[in-house]
């Protein structure tokens, strides 16, 4: 019962869920790419996401000086994205980092 709250505290933030949405869609993501593409400060979003890894929905691991992150199985977001695949198309294109690709 106390992830189901952690993941509806979660999922009470649109920046969250935005960034799972780009997570889900992309896989794969650095700091920089999420910050520039939803226009949010890096603070704000390396804050989300580290609340999200203490939640195990996300795992980060190190390319040269990137963070780089990806969401982990887990049954609950399932449902939820197979609840919302129709408006991940809304969400804006990744503005890629041009020295990490």
């Amino acid at each position: 019962m106390e992830k189901l709250v952690v993941l509806a505290k979660i999922l009470s933030d649109i920046n969250r869920v935005k960034i799972l949405a780009l997570l889900q869609r992309d896989k794969n993501l650095c700091v920089c790419e999420i910050c520039d593409t939803l226009e949010l400060s890096q603070p704000l979003v390396s804050r989300h996401l580290g609340q999200m890894k203490k939640a195990q929905l996300v795992d980060v691991h190190k390319e040269g000086k990137w963070s780089v992150y990806t969401l982990l199985s887990n049954s609950m977001l399932e449902y939820l994205f197979k609840e919302i695949q129709e408006e991940l198309f809304m969400l804006p294109h990744i503005v890629r980092c041009n020295s990490r690709h």
